[in-house]
C-alpha cells in the first residue's frame, strides 16, 4: 500500500504558519543547525586522532604473537571499528544538517539523473545491480540544488543496493504528469513490511546493525526543502518504489 509521509517534520516549520512566525522558526531551525554542525564537527576533529593513533598502535601489536598481544590486537580492532562506526553516523548526521540549506536553481533533471548514473554505475556493477533508465523527453525544468539533490539519488539506489544483497535491477523513471515532475526509483529487491513502511522516515531509525537511519529521513528532508512530495510503495518479496513529485521552475510558488 503506498504512503506518502506528509506529517510535519519536528524539525521543520509548518508552511501554514503565518509568514512571520515561519520566519522566526526558519532563523531558529538554522541556528540549531549550525550549532549541531559545529558539535558534530568538533566530535569529528578528536575522533580522527584517536582513529589514527589506533592504527598505529594496531601496526605496533600485530607484529608480536604472544596471547598478551593477540588479546590487545583484539581490543584495538574492535574500537578501531567502533571508531569507524562512529565517523559514518557523523557524516550523515552533517549532511542531514545541511540538508535544509538548499541553492535552488532552475535545472535540468534528467541531466542531474545522468551524471549521478555515470558516477554511481561501477558501484552498481560490483554489486550485481543493473541500472535501468527511462528519461522522459522535453521535461520542465524544475528548482533544484543539484548537489544535494545526487545526495538523494544516491542514498536511495544505497537503500535499494542494501535491499538486493545478491543483485537485481534499478529502475529511475522520470515523467511530466499532472502539472508535475515525477522521479521514480524502484527495485525487485526484498520489499518491506508495514511495520517497517511506517518508520522509514524516521530520524536515527534503522533495521541495518550498521545503519544511521540517516539516509531516508535526510531524503525526505531534501525533498520537502524542494517543495517536493514523496510516495513510496513496497511489500515483502516483491520490491521498493519511491516516487518524488517537484512543481516545474516556472510555476507558481506554494502559498
Amino acid at each position: 500500500m503506498p504512503v506518502e509521509p506528509l506529517l510535519p517534520d519536528p524539525l521543520l516549520p509548518d508552511p501554514l504558519l503565518p509568514d512571520e512566525e515561519r520566519k522566526r522558526l526558519v532563523a531558529q531551525f538554522a541556528e540549531i543547525a549550525a550549532l549541531a554542525g559545529g558539535l558534530a564537527h568538533e566530535i569529528k576533529n578528536p575522533l580522527s586522532t584517536i582513529s589514527l593513533n589506533l592504527e598505529l598502535l594496531i601496526e605496533d601489536v600485530s607484529e608480536g604473537d604472544s596471547p598478551r598481544d593477540r588479546r590487545i590486537l583484539k581490543k584495538l580492532l574492535s574500537l578501531q571499528q567502533e571508531c569507524r562506526r562512529m565517523g559514518r553516523v557523523l557524516e550523515d548526521f552533517l549532511k542531514y544538517a545541511r540538508a535544509g540549506e538548499p541553492e535552488l536553481v532552475p535545472s535540468d533533471l534528467n541531466q542531474v539523473v545522468r551524471e549521478f548514473l555515470e558516477f554511481y554505475q561501477p558501484e552498481a556493477s560490483a554489486n550485481g545491480i543493473e541500472i535501468s533508465p527511462h528519461l522522459a523527453a522535453d521535461l520542465p525544468e524544475v528548482r533544484l540544488d543539484a548537489g544535494l539533490f545526487r545526495q538523494v539519488l544516491l542514498n536511495l539506489a544505497l537503500n535499494a543496493q542494501q535491499a538486493m544483497p545478491r543483485g537485481g535491477i534499478v529502475e529511475i523513471q522520470t515523467r511530466h504528469r499532472d502539472g508535475r515532475v515525477e522521479l521514480e526509483m524502484i527495485d525487485n529487491g526484498c520489499g518491506m513490511d508495514e511495520k517497517t513502511l511506517s518508520r522509514i522516515f524516521e530520524v536515527f531509525y534503522s533495521t541495518k546493525p550498521a545503519g544511521s537511519g540517516l539516509g531516508l529521513a535526510t531524503v525526505k528532508r531534501i525533498v520537502e526543502v524542494h517543495d517536493g512530495r514523496m510516495l513510496v510503495d513496497s511489500a515483502p518479496g516483491r520490491g521498493t518504489q519511491f516516487t518524488i513529485s517537484l512543481p516545474p521552475a516556472h510555476s507558481s510558488p506554494p502559498p
